[in-house]
């Protein structure tokens, strides 16, 4: 049996641990391999489709990247494996990790289906891998490219660390 003090104490330790943020993203191509990017309202320059894991509603990271997917382009499919993770340190702000899953590869109408999200999204469009790390600067490009590298050779989930290679 559990007392009120058992309770705030256990509330006071959980509130007393280390916080980590968690994001989920897909990585979606089209045909001839580019990736699709969107273009945020609320900050300069582009992302992939994903956001914030809702976990404290018990969400999961394959998920939060899917409901985003749906919200954000409007387009709500099952998203293949997890090809990447990344630990992401910012100063000033809790780490965040990053879960990047295999979106697959939109069909011409499927690209026509996409619909923007209007509160957060301006546009989307199609990038060759050369134009990756001019759009998605920092980690979150090198993430991107550690995918696309794991969809092409078959490896496994890249452990990343700031968009680097660990394992």
């Amino acid at each position: 049996m559990t007392t009120t003090q058992d309770t705030q104490d256990f509330a006071s330790y959980i509130a007393s641990l280390p916080r980590v943020l968690a994001g989920a993203a897909a990585l979606f191509r089209d045909a001839r391999g580019r990736v699709l990017l969107v273009e945020p309202n609320y900050r300069e320059g582009w992302a992939l489709p994903g956001g914030t894991i809702e976990s404290d509603e018990g969400e999961s990271p394959r998920e939060g990247a899917r409901r985003e997917t749906a919200e954000e382009i409007g387009l709500d499919r099952p998203l293949g494996r997890l090809l990447a993770v990344d630990w992401v340190r910012t100063p000033g702000v809790p780490p965040l990790v990053a879960y990047l899953y295999d979106g697959g590869v939109l069909r011409e109408d499927e690209l026509r289906a996409i619909r923007l999200q209007e509160e957060e999204l301006l546009s989307w469009r199609l990038v060759e891998r050369e134009e990756i790390t001019a759009h998605l600067p920092g980690s979150l490009g090198r993430r991107v490219l550690a995918a696309l590298d794991v969809l092409a050779d078959g490896s496994g989930t890249a452990e990343l660390e700031d968009g680097h290679r660990v394992h």
